[in-house]
């Protein structure tokens, strides 16, 4: 028996928030309800020629109230045996989405597999250690493009390690360690151009394709890398001018000692294979931009392309075919679980749909709305993500959460329907910037041994830029034209 359960007889429980799977569950369970209070009722839709191809939009003030029963007998209010049904018609309505990711998921672990990544980094690293500024800009380019191509996240973790005591080497501190492997890969996923686990999947539900928005997504990358950069390098040389002022002054003696090791162990040979395999992805991404842009590919296509490099960067890899395929399983169940949230929250919009409540939301919210600025609407779209961004940190399964009725309601209101994939993509990735929940965050933290409260003080006024700037780019992604 504890201590603490001695003197108080009892245990003290953390308070923790529900897992995302319950969520969602209990908000099936709310719109359950919700279908035998929300009047029930419709848009007219129409097809509407745009530069990314046809869609079927609603047309504004086409609203019209049905009964609850209909004169066939079908009774749109959902029950129990209804919300028991949903997942499975969540995750089929979705079955486009989810085979999306799990197959992203199981090409990428195949390219991960053969080290490429890890191993150009560490080539990277090792040229650059007698140029030691210069570590900070080219490496947190090279993650920052990981991160608004492919959505690079865990596979930054090893870095950390190598990082440590490279950079406390040279005379900076933990946090700066730290800021180059996480704000790199997250400023890039924050800046997506052409992530397929926030941008196209959210574009994909919304049911824009090619991408249109891709150059001003790209300029957006650049501003927010720069600033991230220049942000990290100040810090860094305030540090190394003034160790004292590092925010993990006192700690850092003792991380010096765990993280000692040769320089020999942080050197990763890079092979004429890895190479070839960086070549190889390298080519599938500049496939993948050229046919979003001319040829309006959609997630079949992009999907297609991402095989492709997972089987062709295994065999430049030197994987054998049953690497290969055991690689490919593991990458799938390793994306299972976003996967089957996109399904789960699928079966959201299924019972809402079946229960025709959804125009009506989308109505009351239209009505509520209308004539408000496009800058004013598009904030109101970044705060409604961010703060939904805390209990579904995964950019995925918020955008299967979300999309299916912001993407609708942006339209009713006369805004580029981009706007609330862009309020997505930024609103979603600042929040788990600073976010307890955020797995990456935490997981990156602890490899560093930096404090929650270490780090607060240390980015609270960056991350107020990148809110201001989030803002900004929301804005305008719905001023542009469709």
């Amino acid at each position: 028996m504890t201590e603490e359960v001695a003197t108080t007889g009892k245990k003290k429980r953390k308070f923790q928030l529900p897992h995302v799977y319950t969520i969602v569950f209990l908000l099936m369970i709310l719109f359950a309800v919700l279908t035998w209070i929300i009047p029930s009722g419709s848009y007219e839709r129409q097809t509407i020629e745009t530069a990314a191809g046809e869609r079927d939009v609603a047309v504004a003030g086409t609203y019209t109230p049905t009964d609850k029963v209909q004169e066939d007998g079908t009774d749109l209010r959902q029950g129990i045996f209804e919300v028991l049904e949903a997942p499975t018609q969540g995750i089929q309505a979705a079955a486009d989405v989810v085979a999306f990711v799990l197959l992203i998921g199981g090409s990428f672990a195949i390219i991960t597999k053969t080290n490429a990544i890890n191993a150009g980094m560490s080539h990277v690293i090792k040229k650059l250690k007698k140029k030691e500024i210069l570590i900070i800009p080219i490496t947190m380019i090279l993650f920052s493009i990981g991160g608004t191509t492919f959505g690079m996240s865990e596979e930054c973790l090893p870095f950390y390690a190598i990082f440590m005591p490279i950079m406390m080497a040279m005379g900076y501190d933990s946090m700066t360690a730290f800021l180059i492997c996480f704000m790199g890969p997250q400023l890039g996923y924050c800046a997506s151009t052409l992530n397929p686990f926030n941008v196209l999947i959210a574009q994909g539900i919304v049911g824009i394709e090619g991408n249109p928005q891709l150059w001003f997504r790209f300029i957006t990358w650049i501003i927010f890398t720069v600033m991230g950069i220049i942000w990290v390098m100040r810090y860094a040389r305030r540090v190394k001018k003034n160790p004292s002022s590092s925010i993990t002054f006192l700690d850092d003696p003792a991380k010096r000692i765990e993280f000692s090791v040769q320089d020999d162990d942080t050197e990763v040979p890079f092979t004429g294979r890895q190479r070839g395999v960086i070549c190889v992805f390298a080519c599938g991404m500049g496939l993948i931009v050229w046919g979003l842009i001319t040829q309006g590919w959609y997630m079949d296509e992009i999907s297609a392309v991402f095989f492709g490099m997972g089987v062709l960067s295994g065999i430049v890899g030197g994987l054998t075919e049953r690497e290969m395929a055991d690689e490919f399983v593991k990458g799938l169940a390793d994306f299972a679980y976003a996967a089957v949230i996109i399904g789960l929250a699928r079966s959201i919009l299924v019972i809402a749909e079946n229960g025709m409540i959804i125009d009506t939301i989308l109505n009351f919210l239209a009505n509520m709305l209308a004539g408000l600025p496009t800058a004013i609407y598009t904030s109101l779209l970044y705060v409604v993500l961010g703060l939904l961004s805390f209990l579904v940190p995964s950019s995925s399964g918020l955008a299967a959460l979300t999309m299916p009725v912001l993407g609708p309601l942006t339209e009713l209101m006369g805004v580029n329907p981009e706007a609330a994939v862009t309020a997505l993509q930024f609103a979603n990735q600042t929040v788990n910037t600073i976010s307890p929940t955020a797995g990456m965050t935490v997981a990156g933290l602890a490899v560093c041994k930096i404090s929650f409260g270490q780090w607060w003080k240390t980015c609270w006024k960056f991350v107020i830029l990148m809110v201001a700037l989030g803002l900004v780019f929301t804005a305008i992604s719905g001023m542009l034209p469709v």
